[in-house]
C-alpha cells in the first residue's frame, strides 16, 4: 500500500500530525507511508523517522502545484489523507492521483470548500470534536481500519552545535529552562519584559538559567526577555529545527504561548508552561496532564483570530505571579 500524508505546515500542526503517521506505521509495517509539506517545513518532517519519503512542495505557485501533482502521481498512491482541511491541502490530496481521498467532516474543516474534493470523510461524534487536535488526527485513521489512539512521536536523534554551545557556557550538568516569547500571530506573544521577570524567579527559586529562543526577526524580542531578567536569562544560539528538538529534550522546562516549539517540546516530553488566549488549551494545547496552561481562551473574544479586535487584549491580563505559581505546580507534579 501506498500512502500520502498530506499536512503543508506549520510547526505545530505538522507536530500534532505525526502520531497519526506512527499509527500508520504501527499498522502496515510494510506500507510506503510518504508526507507531502511546504519545503521551508520539511526539516522536521526529514526528522519523522517512520516517514519513507518527503515530498516536498518546493513553490506556492500554479508551476510549483502541477510540479508536485507530476511527482505524486509517479507513485500512484493507494490514498491521500488531508489533515490539514484547506483548499490548497485538498485540491493537492485529489492531485495525488489516489482514488481514496480521506479527510474530517466539514465540522472540523477550516475551509469548508475543501469537502468536495474527498471521496470519504470521517464521520465524526460530537466528542470527537471537542478533543485534542492530536486525537482528532488518530480518529481520522478508523476510515483505513486503524482504532489506534496511542500517541507516538518517533523522532530522530540529532546533533546539535547550539546544545553544545549551551553545555560549554552552563556547564555539562547544569539543568536549564527554555523561554520561547514569540509567536507567528502577534497576540499570542505575552510580554517579553513579563519572560524576563520569571527567568529572575526561575534562577532565584529553581537556581534554574533560562536560555530564550528566537526566530528570524525575533533575536530584538529575545534581547528583551534578557534585559529584564537580571541577568538570570541568556539569548540562545541560532536554532535549526534540529538543534531545537536537541534543546527541547535536555530542558528542565519550557515556558511558551501557543506556537511550534512549545508543541515540540511536549512531544519529547520536556515538562511545559504555556500561555493560551486566542486559542483554546484542550484543543491545541499539551496534552500531557501534567503540564499547566495558563488560560484566558474562556474571557477572549478573538477566537482563532491572529490579531486582537478587542480594546482589552486577554494576555495582558496575565501577570507574573499566575505564570511563577504555575511553574511551581508544573515542578511539583
Amino acid at each position: 500500500m501506498n500512502i500520502l500524508i498530506v499536512r503543508l505546515g506549520a510547526l505545530g500542526d505538522i507536530v500534532h500530525a505525526v502520531p497519526a503517521a506512527a499509527a500508520l506505521r504501527h499498522a502496515f509495517p510494510d506500507a510506503r507511508i510518504d508526507w507531502l509539506v511546504e519545503s521551508k517545513h520539511r526539516p522536521i518532517v526529514d526528522l519523522v523517522t517512520c516517514i519513507d519519503r518527503v515530498v516536498p512542495l518546493e513553490r506556492p505557485s500554479v508551476a510549483g502545484w502541477l510540479d508536485v501533482s507530476r511527482r505524486m502521481q509517479e507513485i500512484q498512491y493507494d490514498v491521500a489523507i488531508d489533515f490539514q482541511g484547506l483548499m490548497k491541502s485538498a485540491v493537492l490530496a485529489r492531485a495525488s492521483g489516489a482514488p481514496r481521498v480521506i479527510g474530517f467532516s466539514i465540522w472540523h474543516l477550516r475551509e469548508k470548500a475543501a469537502r468536495p474534493f474527498y471521496s470519504e470523510i470521517h464521520r465524526d461524534t460530537p466528542t470527537e470534536r471537542a478533543d485534542h487536535v492530536v486525537r482528532q488526527n488518530l480518529a481520522l485513521l478508523q476510515n483505513l481500519g486503524v482504532d489506534d489512539m496511542t500517541i507516538r512521536f518517533p523522532f530522530a536523534e540529532v546533533h546539535s552545535d547550539a546544545l553544545a554551545e549551551i553545555r560549554t557556557t552552563l556547564g555539562d550538568d547544569r539543568p536549564f529552562a527554555l523561554i520561547n516569547p514569540g509567536a507567528a500571530w502577534p497576540n499570542k506573544r505575552w510580554p517579553p519584559e513579563r519572560f524576563g521577570e520569571v527567568a529572575a524567579f526561575l534562577r532565584e527559586i529553581r537556581d534554574l538559567p533560562s536560555c530564550v529562543l528566537w526566530g528570524p526577526g525575533e533575536e530584538g524580542l529575545a534581547g528583551a526577555v534578557v534585559e529584564r531578567s537580571d541577568g538570570a536569562a541568556r539569548v540562545a544560539p541560532a536554532t535549526r529545527i534540529a538543534d531545537l528538538l536537541a534543546l527541547s529534550r535536555a530542558a528542565a522546562l519550557m515556558i511558551s504561548g501557543d506556537t511550534g516549539p512549545l508543541h515540540l517540546a511536549a512531544a519529547v516530553g520536556t515538562p511545559t508552561v504555556s500561555l493560551f488566549g486566542p486559542t483554546d488549551p484542550q484543543r491545541n494545547g499539551p496534552w500531557s496532564a501534567d503540564d499547566v496552561a495558563v488560560s484566558r481562551y474562556g474571557s477572549c473574544g478573538c477566537h482563532y483570530e491572529r490579531r486582537c479586535r478587542r480594546s482589552a487584549w486577554c494576555l495582558e491580563s496575565i501577570d507574573v505571579a499566575e505564570v511563577t505559581a504555575a511553574v511551581q505546580q508544573r515542578f511539583h507534579r
